[in-house]
């Protein structure tokens, strides 16, 4: 089955958050026939109507799975509690989703191999209650899961020996690449388990990526992050996600560079 070519809609979330089917529009046009939503629960039903109105489909999304309040992506919490999971896959069935993916577990959490088994064991449960609506879950990382060191394996390796068989894991490159982590080794040892990755690229260089967020990301292969070997590594992948953190230029131009670089690899 050919790797269906997406993007992350967090990446254009400013356009978003204004003029969600605009942005929609614009990302049609852009040459995209897929989007990974964030924060869809909200807003399932204009979303979905969006969606068809322009020729889309989200096949995954992302939604908190194993966290009680919403965190925000430099890692500081909040008391914004997380919809329920029935809320969440009842939106997620709304939108024709069949993978929500946990996009981040906290920094804090990842300090001892009790709190990594409890977070596989929430996963696991979400798991269980969206096999009722023939959804499966994954997980998304960052660089912290990779930085945490348990006896010579990385935090996300270990989640990944502890999770359920029906959960999956969605690889983020660059996030990859900033742990000091050769991506296409990881993705060799994670395996079938792996079937999506952001494919985000950055010239990585130490002062741009000191702060959040980073200011260093290029579109996809114009950077220093492994991407064409990571996406040859990927035995079992259905989706290449792109996505940008931060991006100085036109971020539409961006996301669409990114996908031509997805096209001409997969037209070779």
């Amino acid at each position: 089955m050919p790797v269906l070519t997406s993007v992350q809609l967090f990446t254009v979330n400013t356009a978003l958050e204004a003029d969600l089917d605009g942005t929609l529009a614009e990302i049609a046009a852009r040459g995209f026939t897929a989007v990974e939503p964030y924060d869809f629960v909200r807003r399932a039903e204009p979303l979905a109507e969006s969606l068809k109105a322009h020729g889309l489909t989200a096949p995954t999304g992302h939604a908190f799975l194993a966290s009680e309040s919403l965190v925000r992506p430099d890692g500081s919490g909040t008391t914004v509690p997380v919809p329920s999971h029935d809320e969440t896959f009842t939106a997620a069935k709304t939108l024709g989703m069949s993978t929500v993916i946990d996009p981040y577990v906290a920094p804090d959490r990842w300090t001892t191999t009790e709190q990594v088994e409890e977070t596989a064991q929430l996963l696991n449960a979400a798991a269980e209650a969206a096999a009722g609506y023939g959804i499966r879950v994954g997980y998304h990382n960052h660089a912290h899961e990779l930085e945490a060191q348990f006896d010579g394996v990385t935090g996300l390796e270990l989640l990944a020996s502890l999770l359920d068989p029906r959960v999956v894991l969605e690889v983020d490159l660059y996030w990859a690449a900033r742990a000091g982590v050769y991506s296409p080794t990881l993705l060799q040892k994670l395996g079938d388990r792996v079937v999506a990755v952001h494919v985000k690229d950055g010239t990585l260089d130490p002062q741009a990526i000191a702060a959040y967020p980073p200011a260093d990301q290029v579109p996809a292969g114009q950077g220093a992050v492994p991407l064409a070997e990571a996406l040859d590594a990927a035995s079992a992948l259905e989706f290449a996600v792109v996505e940008f953190d931060h991006y100085t230029g036109d971020i539409f131009d961006g996301i669409e560079a990114s996908r031509v670089f997805l096209d001409e690899r997969a037209a070779r």
